[in-house]
């Protein structure tokens, strides 16, 4: 191996490891801001407990059923709402995507429901099926499918006029054009689309569940505010930040490992070895 090749090996984990000590470094100083600011009565600790404070009710929380229940239900809800999301976004996507007609028929449409607030869907959830889970997943399912179906109609948008001519003069057939073809090319988009979808449908469970009272951490936060547990209530919003940041980890390393062939992803594997 070259000397210069085998020097961008050896800096590649030196800078994901300054990176990570970097991020550390952020969570660290807002722990501690969180620690100073209600100790010196800058917020009165009845409103604001100290980090520490926070943190020793977390694990005391931890240690019962109602904590692993409260997360158990909160993850169920995401996870069955994203996947309904993608799914339906992939359908949709590409029939949409691969038809002039329809692209026409449908982007009024699309324009007029996609900014629609999910949290409007409120009373429309809690009158069709209460504090159920069947309310979370209408919020997060149509907050997560728009993230993908904009995102796929870009990816199908975006394949090459001259490989769909080339494809189609080769006589492949519509699903042969879509997996050689419109897949590839949608695929980079799909993953970002998955990405964000996932950081969205998070958010709505959450919010979901504290606005309809359904089984969850939001249920949890809001309980434990109106019961005037305020350490407890912090701790689970801690607890919803940190399964935010494993969502987002854990989409972005998905979309490595699925565009691991994609130059994009080969060039900002380039740029942090350089």
């Amino acid at each position: 191996m070259p000397a210069a090749q085998a020097t961008k090996v050896r800096a590649a984990p030196a800078a994901r490891t300054l990176i990570w000590l970097q991020g550390l470094g952020g969570l660290v100083g807002f722990a501690l801001l969180l620690e100073i600011v209600p100790r010196i009565g800058i917020i009165s600790p009845d409103y604001l407990p100290p980090f520490s404070t926070i943190m020793i009710a977390l694990f005391k929380e931890m240690t019962t059923a109602t904590f692993w229940t409260a997360l158990g239900d909160t993850l169920e809800a995401w996870a069955i709402g994203l996947v309904i999301a993608v799914v339906a976004g992939v359908v949709i996507g590409i029939a949409i995507g691969s038809s002039r007609l329809l692209r026409s028929l449908t982007h009024s449409t699309i324009e007029f429901l996609r900014p629609i607030p999910s949290v409007a869907l409120i009373p429309l959830a809690v009158l069709l099926f209460g504090s159920q889970i069947q309310s979370t997943l209408v919020l997060v399912v149509y907050a997560s499918f728009w993230q993908v179906l904009i995102q796929v109609l870009y990816g199908v948008q975006d394949v090459d006029p001259v490989a769909r001519e080339t494809a189609r003069s080769y006589g492949l057939g519509t699903w042969a054009q879509i997996r050689y073809v419109t897949w590839p090319t949608t695929l980079p988009y799909l993953m970002t689309g998955i990405r964000l979808a996932a950081a969205v449908a998070l958010i709505l469970a959450i919010t979901s569940e504290v606005a309809i009272d359904t089984h969850g951490l939001g249920k949890e936060i809001s309980d434990t505010e109106s019961g005037g547990a305020v350490a407890i209530m912090y701790a689970y919003v801690i607890v919803a930040g940190i399964i935010g940041v494993i969502v987002n980890l854990g989409a972005r390393a998905l979309e490595r490992r699925v565009l691991a062939w994609h130059p994009s992803v080969r060039l900002d594997a380039a740029e942090a070895g350089a």
